[in-house]
């Protein structure tokens, strides 16, 4: 049975049935005993309502309530629309089973790379998780006993020197233009290991040229890092125009000027974030492993390895 209880605040309404206990503040009684008994009713036949819920029901009910929680909640939202809009969305929780993810994996690795496929399961497995966690609408996560398909190798695609020298020419010198910008912030890349979002994002009141250091409050994984500049990187950020934020362009003017550029230039498979792996890889004969990942942001060593790109020719010079 719901208990009742006032409060200075309002009424407590709290429930027990079935080893489940919950309870909820209310400002008015009715609305208390509302709730209780709803949610005595869920408990009693949460299994018959959710068996009748579609997929898309929970795609929808997490980029609503979870989603917005994150920093990269604009591509979850993005990815959980166009998920509700394939079949496997229409199929109810009662007839899920692990082949119906597996049908749509084997169809999307005809669609997109692999890498592409993990993280949509990655994503998927997390609304099917909170849903048991959180939601109780399911006692299992089906999409556990399927096979994700095999992580592609790292890339090791490093930008050679006469690629940089096309791409600036093809920029020029004028940095109250875009596109120059755009190529100054890749160069400012290979030089401190920053993303391109984190570039994009870097504002004067956060930059410290005398102590050379840049504070990032926005990072992939959500803790702030302070970053230390290379005396060329502080060069490279007094040459700019006074814009902000610093670099004066957005994450996606970056992406779509830095891509146009390298067209333009003839250069064949460099993207920006390959300036990381170009910064990382000088870095490693600069600093120790733990102080480079402090740099860059890692709080997992093996993470280095990916970006890590020396060539046995180069090791080989550092050994005499």
């Amino acid at each position: 049975m719901a208990s009742i209880r006032k409060l200075k605040s309002g009424y407590r309404a709290e429930i027990a049935r079935r080893g489940i206990r919950k309870s909820k503040v209310f400002p008015t009684k009715q609305e208390a005993k509302d709730w209780a008994a709803r949610a005595e009713y869920e408990i009693l036949h949460g299994d018959k309502i959710a068996a009748k819920l579609a997929l898309g029901e929970l795609f929808d009910r997490y980029a609503r309530e979870v989603s917005p929680s994150k920093r990269g909640h604009r591509w979850e939202v993005i990815r959980l629309e166009k998920f509700g809009r394939d079949p496997i969305a229409q199929i109810r929780l009662e007839d899920l089973s692990a082949k119906d993810f597996a049908k749509w994996r084997d169809k999307r690795l005809q669609e997109v790379a692999p890498a592409s496929v993990i993280r949509e399961m990655q994503l998927m497995s997390s609304v099917l998780t909170v849903a048991r966690r959180d939601w109780e609408l399911i006692s299992i996560n089906p999409l556990s006993d399927v096979r994700k398909p095999a992580k592609p190798q790292p890339r090791d695609r490093l930008p050679t020197p006469a690629e940089i020298e096309a791409m600036q020419f093809c920029a020029g010198e004028d940095l109250s233009k875009a596109t120059a910008r755009a190529f100054h912030a890749f160069k400012f890349a290979m030089e401190c290991a920053m993303r391109a979002g984190e570039i994009a994002g870097l504002e004067w009141d956060r930059v410290d040229l005398d102590r050379r250091v840049a504070l990032l409050t926005h990072t992939k994984n959500g803790r702030p890092r302070e970053v230390p500049l290379s005396t060329r990187a502080v060069e490279l950020i007094r040459a700019l125009p006074e814009l902000d934020p610093v670099f004066g362009l957005s994450s996606r003017q970056l992406d779509v000027l830095f891509r146009k550029l390298r067209d333009r230039a003839g250069v064949k498979g460099l993207t920006f974030h390959d300036s990381r792996h170009a910064a990382i890889t000088a870095l490693s004969t600069k600093l120790d492993v733990l102080a480079l990942a402090r740099m860059v942001g890692h709080t997992d060593l093996r993470q280095l390895r990916v970006y890590y790109n020396e060539s046995a020719e180069e090791l080989a010079k550092r050994l005499d």
